[in-house]
């Protein structure tokens, strides 16, 4: 994986999204800082809130923070120094 992984949600039920982000967390190595979640704003809220209650404690995920625009969310697996 790269640095910093992109993954588009657009049009994906919640069930779907979860399955979509767990292969990203599982793939992820040592050289993976974050992992970009864009699920879109209009129509990507439900997708938003769904990410901050399924990931807020997982132990892969250090912190979750929003992105540059309300339609991204970034899971961020290691900081940067």
């Amino acid at each position: 994986m790269s640095a910093f992984v992109k993954i588009d949600l657009h049009g994906l039920r919640q069930d779907e999204a979860i399955k979509v982000i767990n292969k990203a967390i599982a793939a992820a190595d040592s050289t993976t800082y974050q992992i970009q979640l864009i699920h879109g704003y209009n129509r990507g809220t439900s997708l938003r809130s769904m990410i901050y209650e399924e990931y807020r404690y997982d132990p892969k995920v250090k912190r979750i923070m929003p992105g540059d625009n309300p339609g991204i969310t970034v899971l961020v697996i290691r900081e940067l120094y």
